[in-house]
C-alpha cells in the first residue's frame, strides 16, 4: 500500500524546480470573491512556462533518473500538458525524447511540442486513442531500452507536482480554509492534498472532476482505481479513464470532498473567466473555479484557494465552448 507523498520528498522537487518553473502568482479575485461572499484566491498555473503545472512534474522525474537512462533517452504518450512539459525538459537538459501523441490531437499541440523540444524531440503520431498511444509507447520504450515518464502515476512526478502547494503556502498571508484542485489523473491533487495533509492538516482539500470522466469518485466508491468503460473527452486535460494507483491511494487519505460538475457548467465558467477577469483557461483549468457554485452555501467569509491549472485553450473549440454554455445557462 503506498503512503502519503513526504513533505521532505515535495521540498526536495521545490529545490531542483526552483531555477526552472516560474514561480507563478496567488491572486487575490475581488469578483470572485464578490460573487461568493469569501476571499477567493487564484494559483495561476495558466502562467506556467508551458501554460500548465505539468511541468514540473515532468521535470522533476526526469532530472531523477540515473545519468546512463538519460543518456539513453526518455519516452511518454499524451495528447496534450505532459507532453509540452516533458519536450521542454528534453530541450533544457539536453536528452532525446520520444513523444508519442494519438493521431487525432489537434495540430496546435503538435506544433507546441515541437516548439518546446525542438530537435531533441521526435513526435510519433499513432493510435485513434490514448490507450492506443500509450500501449505503442510503452512497447517501444521497452524495445529501444528508454524511460517511460509517467504522466501522473509516479511518486517523482507526483512530487513535482506537490511544489505547487509550497509556493501557495509561501504566498499565502491567511490561513486557508479551502484548496480546490482539478483530478485527471490525480498527479496534483496527491501532491498539493499530501503537503497541506502534512503541513497544513486544518486546510480542507476538495476534489473536482467534469462528470464524463469521474475517475477518482468511481476509485473512492469502489474502493480501488477502476476504468471507466466510457469517458466524456471534452475537458481533455481531465479525460482520464481510470485514475493512477498512487495517486488514488495516497488522495483517499486526505480528500474532504470530491464535487463533480458538467462539461457544459464548465464552458459557462470558460467564457465567464474570459469575460469577467480576462484569463484564458482549458476546459480543465476552469474546473476548480466551477466548483465554487457548488460550494456557495458553506464558503461564506471562507479563504479559498482555487488551482487554475492550464490555459492552453484551443480557440477553434470557441464555438462549442459558447453552445454549450448556452445549453446549461437555458437549463438554470
Amino acid at each position: 500500500m503506498h503512503t502519503s507523498i513526504a513533505s521532505s520528498k515535495i521540498k526536495s522537487a521545490y529545490n531542483t524546480l526552483k531555477p526552472i518553473v516560474r514561480h507563478t502568482p496567488l491572486q487575490l479575485d475581488f469578483y470572485l470573491s464578490q460573487k461568493y461572499q469569501c476571499n477567493v484566491y487564484l494559483k495561476r498555473e495558466d502562467l506556467q512556462i508551458v501554460r500548465s503545472f505539468k511541468l514540473r512534474g515532468a521535470y522533476y522525474a526526469i532530472s531523477q533518473l540515473p545519468l546512463l537512462k538519460k543518456e539513453s533517452g526518455i519516452t511518454c504518450a499524451s495528447a496534450g500538458n505532459h507532453a509540452q512539459g516533458v519536450a521542454y525538459t528534453c530541450k533544457s537538459l539536453k536528452i532525446k525524447g520520444i513523444i508519442f501523441m494519438p493521431i487525432t490531437t489537434p495540430s496546435q499541440k503538435i506544433s507546441q511540442v515541437q516548439f518546446f523540444g525542438g530537435k531533441y524531440v521526435e513526435i510519433k503520431l499513432v493510435g485513434e486513442s490514448f490507450d492506443d498511444c500509450l500501449e505503442t509507447a510503452q512497447h517501444y520504450t521497452m524495445k529501444h531500452n528508454m524511460s517511460f515518464i509517467p504522466q501522473f502515476d509516479s511518486e517523482n512526478v507526483i512530487a513535482g507536482q506537490g511544489t505547487v502547494a509550497m509556493e501557495i503556502i509561501e504566498d499565502s498571508l491567511l490561513p486557508i480554509d479551502y484548496v480546490i484542485v482539478p483530478i485527471g489523473g490525480g498527479g496534483l491533487i496527491s501532491g498539493v492534498g499530501s503537503f497541506f495533509h502534512e503541513k497544513m492538516p486544518q486546510t480542507k482539500i476538495v476534489g473536482v472532476e467534469p462528470s464524463g470522466a469521474a475517475s477518482m469518485s468511481a476509485a473512492l466508491s469502489a474502493g480501488k482505481p477502476v476504468k471507466l468503460q466510457e469517458i466524456n473527452k471534452f475537458v481533455d486535460g481531465a479525460a482520464v479513464a481510470q485514475i493512477g494507483e498512487h495517486n488514488y491511494e495516497q488522495s483517499r487519505i486526505f480528500l474532504e470532498k470530491m464535487i463533480l460538475v458538467s462539461e457544459d457548467q464548465v464552458c459557462s465558467t470558460i467564457l465567464e473567466m474570459y469575460t469577467k477577469l480576462g484569463i484564458v483557461v482549458e476546459p480543465a483549468g476552469a474546473l476548480s473555479i466551477t466548483a465554487l457554485d457548488e460550494m456557495k452555501s458553506n464558503i461564506i467569509g471562507k479563504n479559498i484557494i482555487c488551482i487554475v491549472s492550464g490555459g492552453n485553450n484551443d480557440i477553434n473549440r470557441l464555438e462549442e465552448i459558447k453552445e454549450r454554455s448556452l445549453r446549461y445557462e437555458n437549463l438554470q
